[in-house]
């Protein structure tokens, strides 16, 4: 099974395998009824896997903008000091871990690196460099803010 891949300039086609070579009784029956009916949700996850397509042509162009939607799932009063967050991705992306949370939390790359340092951000379960690596979904992040002057923006910030 594969995508079809057409270019709007020239109008040639590329086949982009998702199962080659296996038994369709190897594939998750919920998945291959997804495919056979060409689930749209399923497809466009799969046409924008860039990670996959990296690993199978090597060079993928990329927007550097990411669609971020925030939900607080507990309470950010006066008196909160740790933040903790959950990842989950639409998609896989390329960008770093440290970019996305910089942006997000409105605070600088090599300062999120220094709270990693000082044993105050904790990246489970991917741990130690965790913040140079693409981002990936069920990444969980927690942040202790108690000596941080500025928490509460952070705070603020995070909970959108």
């Amino acid at each position: 099974m594969w995508l079809i891949y057409r270019c709007i300039d020239c109008d040639n086609s590329w086949n982009f395998g998702i199962f080659e070579r296996c038994n369709r009784r190897d594939i998750d029956p919920t998945l291959l009824a997804a495919l056979e009916r060409n689930d749209p949700a399923l497809a466009h996850r799969h046409a924008f896997d860039v990670i996959a397509l990296r690993n199978r042509i090597g060079r993928v162009e990329e927007f550097s903008d990411v669609s971020i939607h925030k939900r607080r799932l507990g309470d950010t009063g006066e008196a909160a000091t740790v933040l903790e967050i959950q990842l989950g991705l639409e998609m896989p992306t390329s960008l770093r871990l440290d970019r996305l949370l910089a942006g997000e939390l409105g605070i600088s790359r090599s300062r999120l690196q220094a709270l990693e340092e000082r044993r105050l951000l904790i990246v489970d379960p991917d741990g130690a460099k965790a913040l140079r690596k693409p981002t990936r979904a069920g990444i969980a992040i927690r942040i202790d803010l108690a000596g941080e002057a500025d928490r509460q923006a952070i705070i603020s910030a995070a909970g959108g």
